[in-house]
């Protein structure tokens, strides 16, 4: 029996693109490719880029290069880029980076196999042109499940049949559009999972609809595009059968989600479906849009068990001026009441944000606005970034562009007062009970993530006292805090 050609997987950047590199593994397996964790060992190396910021970009770059010295050493035989990056820039990143053998664009993602097989025996893969990939589907929401044909990372291409008790779950206001299900014998994901850990990101929609002077995801991702709840469901089902206790539901904008299926409030409806998931023990929201976090949504995440009370806000800031020259809605005032409307119902709530300090025409006093907001909002985790310009977005021909100096002045200010108020968030949780799903063992001692505790970014929980196993969901009390990082003891 002849060996199969080996591939070595790296994913950049975030959860979405983790999801997007176990769908090309899938793919990649069932085209007849042997998945190895070791680089050395691969005939080919494929790294899923992101091309989000300036630094995203130079770590692709980085590794890219890394990846191809294995040619040199006479182990791998071919580098093939994907992801954003690779779909962001096409063939310009092809004349830019000849040590990568392709440079492969979303299109390519349904014929993978074929594509990285082709390479290996010498055939050249002319890469794309990169285009705006908001044209590929219609302007109207509502048109676009009808008219979808271009390729969509994470979203399934399973046969659509009748599901009567998913159609009675999910009232659609378009009649004639179907909701789809997996087959009676068990879904099948185009999915291969490359880790083990007990938490597994789910991504409930792709592309963004807004239109933030900031961003260019949008251009290289494509329009909104929700995936239909049956199809959720089915991938939820198949991931509680791979051992995963905790979805970590993706996108790049979770709150719109339905608003093409015709039902905006179906995200509402679809989290007690996953709730019913055997197997599936927690349940997590990523990247929610402060002004469509509706009352709702708050009361269905309060309502559904599984559902942890953590609230992912993207606010940015705090200052009305900054935010309408960003494109985006609210202000420091109406920021706190919908933190207090959501503290009021589920008081333990862990919220997190991330901000952007020095965009363009921001003054000291909108700074100060900005440190007072997070004074007041009492968040679990801050993530605080300083403007830079990113090609192809409205923000770099704004005026009042602030000096990089001053924003790396301004950025390290508002970085030592989130360091202090989430440490001062987090002793506040002394004495409190929380939920624990331990994702690892080090030096014996149990570690994992509270409720308020997202995926890599918002501190662990380390368990002092008690005993507790990876994949366990545990009940404990908070003995002692190290700035976001918790230390426990199980309560039984």
């Amino acid at each position: 029996m002849s060996q199969l050609t080996s591939v070595h997987l790296v994913t950049l950047g975030c959860a979405r693109n983790e999801v997007d590199s176990e769908e090309l593994a899938g793919r990649l397996e069932a085209g007849g490719f042997q998945l190895v964790d070791d680089p050395e060992s691969a005939d080919a190396v494929m790294v899923n880029t992101c091309g989000f910021i300036e630094a995203a970009k130079k770590d692709s770059v980085d590794t890219l290069l890394a990846a191809a010295d294995l040619k040199d050493n006479g182990s791998a035989k071919a580098v093939v880029a994907v992801g954003c990056m690779a779909e962001r820039y096409g063939n310009e990143l092809e004349s830019a980076l000849p040590e990568a053998d392709a440079v492969l664009g979303f299109d390519d993602y349904s014929s993978i196999a074929e594509r990285l097989q082709s390479i290996l025996s010498g055939g050249k893969h002319t890469a794309h042109v990169p285009r705006d990939r908001r044209t590929l589907l219609p302007l109207a929401p509502a048109e676009r499940q009808a008219a979808r044909s271009a390729a969509l990372p994470g979203h399934g291409d399973l046969p659509l049949i009748d599901a009567p008790e998913l159609a009675e779950a999910f009232t659609i206001a378009a009649p004639d559009l179907p909701i789809g299900a997996a087959p009676d014998s068990g879904p099948r994901a185009i999915r291969r999972r490359l880790g083990s850990g007990p938490m597994a990101p789910l991504k409930l929609a792709s592309g963004c609809d807004r239109r933030c002077t900031f961003c260019a995801i949008p251009a290289f991702r494509g329009s909104y595009l929700s995936r239909r709840p049956a199809e959720v469901i089915a991938e939820a089902q198949w991931l509680a059968e791979q051992g995963v206790k905790e979805l970590f539901l993706v996108s790049e904008n979770t709150s719109s989600y339905g608003k093409d299926l015709g039902d905006i409030r179906a995200l509402d409806r679809l989290l007690p479906e996953l709730g019913k998931v055997d197997g599936i023990e927690r349940i997590r929201l990523s990247y929610l849009q402060p002004a469509e976090t509706r009352p709702s949504l708050i009361e269905a995440v309060a309502a559904t068990e599984k559902v942890v009370p953590y609230f992912d806000l993207s606010f940015q800031h705090a200052s009305a001026a900054v935010l309408r020259r960003m494109r985006r809605f609210g202000d420091a005032e109406s920021f706190l009441g919908l933190l207090d409307v959501i503290r009021e119902r589920l008081p333990a709530a862990g919220i997190r944000s991330n901000f952007i300090v020095g965009f363009p025409g921001e003054t000291e006093d909108d700074l100060q606005v900005l440190a007072d907001f997070l004074s007041e909002a009492r968040l679990d985790a801050i993530g605080v970034f300083g403007y830079s310009d990113e090609e192809g977005t409205a923000a770099v021909e704004l005026d009042g562009h602030v000096d990089a100096d001053e924003i790396d002045s301004r950025r390290a200010r508002l970085v030592d007062l989130a360091e202090a108020l989430i440490e001062q968030r987090a002793e506040d949780r002394i004495g409190e009970i929380v939920n624990v799903l331990v994702e690892e063992i080090e030096d014996g001692t149990p570690v994992g993530r509270a409720d308020h505790q997202g995926p890599e970014v918002d501190g662990q929980t380390s368990i002092v006292r008690g005993r507790a196993a990876v994949g366990e969901l545990v009940r404990c009390r908070v003995l002692a805090t190290e700035g976001a990082d918790l230390a426990a003891e199980v309560i039984r």
